[in-house]
């Protein structure tokens, strides 16, 4: 027992400082290639060894000969072990390479291409959260590039959009300081008309760029769904009167929410004046709410004949109208007859069409409120999703019931 204790300890003894020998040699291989590495660590192993071993059989008084075997084994060993760890570590190190030459891909049109057959499975698991890096990165770019995009066309559809009026309001206080308007209570009107859907331009990028910045607050309370519809409904009354279109009740119970009941009631206010400005005359424009589960689906279908299919993932990007035509809507501005035989100036006659548009209820035409339907829902928690019906489109809101575990950060 005592001989099997002092063979332990010499050989304890020997790896000990064989690896105190050794180890300010790793320290400096610190950040070094993973082949100098792999190397220092076999060769740490193999002298550790090695020192056990020949104190071990000196101290076993052997012979010559013996020791010389000892030896011998002793080394060949050590040297086949060395060679095996040189050629991991190449092959390591190749699939580093590999690695970091793939890597520089990331972010860049052809994306990262992961190497066939990573020599290690950390190798391996770095190569697969880069993919899944690269996959989520093109998706950012994507998504930039596309609000990139949509930002441009909002400013040149707003320029657009502010000119046209602006022209009319120029030209109309032109003639009523000129005094060659034949109607100046009508201009009076139509300029009052005109400011207020300027001003609710303005109010809906206010809003969406609140929305996009993340700083809309919202003021909940607990309501009834009955009551939000019923408060769309009467507000958007008047401008289905003015187009021909039958607003129905297409069965909404009396579900209680907690929303900002304000925000809400807009969001139906922009679905309903979308739904009436799309429906021809003689066409209905429905409206129910129903529970699923946890939810409550608020939803709106018009008779617009549908949507493109091409074109429902975009319905609610900013700045969407369904058309790259930059045609006010219908109804808008008329032309009207020229005051004179001979014709007014243009400057009159530009004053003359913008004095014989109609109130649009609040619809800017500036294809924001689509957009703002989807942050507002997104805000509470729910989701906006629009697909094609029977005569026209369902646009439908989701949002939380009262019982439903509000989203962290809501409310």
């Amino acid at each position: 027992m005592i001989d099997m204790l002092i063979i332990v300890a010499l050989a304890a003894l020997g790896a000990l400082l064989a690896g105190l020998v050794a180890a300010p040699a790793v320290t400096l291989l610190r950040r070094r290639s993973v082949v100098l590495s792999m190397f220092a660590v076999a060769a740490l192993a193999v002298v550790a060894m090695a020192a056990g071993t020949v104190a071990v059989a000196l101290e076993m008084f052997l012979s010559g000969h013996d020791f010389r075997v000892v030896l011998i084994v002793v080394v060949v060993s050590g040297l086949i072990s060395l060679g095996a760890a040189l050629l991991f570590g190449r092959r390591i190190a190749a699939g580093s390479r590999e690695l970091a030459v793939a890597a520089l891909g990331v972010g860049s049109e052809t994306g990262f291409v992961a190497p066939a057959d990573p020599p290690t499975a950390e190798l391996a698991a770095l190569a697969a959260a880069l993919e899944e890096t690269g996959v989520r990165l093109k998706a950012a770019q994507a998504r930039e590039r596309s609000l990139d995009t949509s930002r441009r066309e909002l400013i040149a559809w707003i320029s657009h959009d502010l000119r046209t009026p602006l022209a009319g309001l120029r030209a109309m206080a032109e003639a009523l300081e000129d005094g060659v308007a034949p109607d100046p209570a009508r201009y009076h009107s139509r300029m009052r008309t005109e400011v207020e859907r300027l001003s609710g331009m303005v109010d809906d990028l206010f809003e969406l760029s609140r929305i996009q910045a993340g700083s809309l607050d919202l003021v909940l309370s607990r309501v009834s769904v009955y009551d939000l519809v019923d408060d769309a409904l009467a507000t958007a009354r008047p401008l289905a009167d003015e187009r021909g279109v039958r607003l129905v009740d297409g069965g909404t119970d009396a579900l209680p929410v907690r929303v900002d009941a304000q925000g809400i009631t807009r969001v139906l206010g922009n679905l309903l004046v979308n739904a009436i400005r799309a429906t021809p005359a003689d066409g209905t424009v429905a409206v129910s709410a129903r529970r699923e589960d946890d939810l409550v689906i608020l939803a709106v279908e018009d008779c617009c004949g549908g949507i493109p299919q091409q074109d429902l993932p975009h319905v609610f990007d900013t700045g969407w109208r369904g058309s790259r035509a930059r045609t006010p809507p219908h109804g808008r501005t008329a032309t009207t007859a020229p005051a004179t035989a001979a014709g007014p100036p243009d400057g009159m006659r530009t004053a003359a069409r913008a004095a014989t548009g109609h109130q649009r209820h609040g619809d800017t035409g500036a294809g924001l409120g689509l957009a703002i339907v989807r942050g507002i829902v997104e805000a509470h928690g729910g989701h906006a999703s629009v697909h094609n019906a029977t005569a026209g489109c369902r646009f439908e809101i989701t949002l939380p019931t009262v019982e439903a575990r509000r989203p962290e950060g809501v409310g």
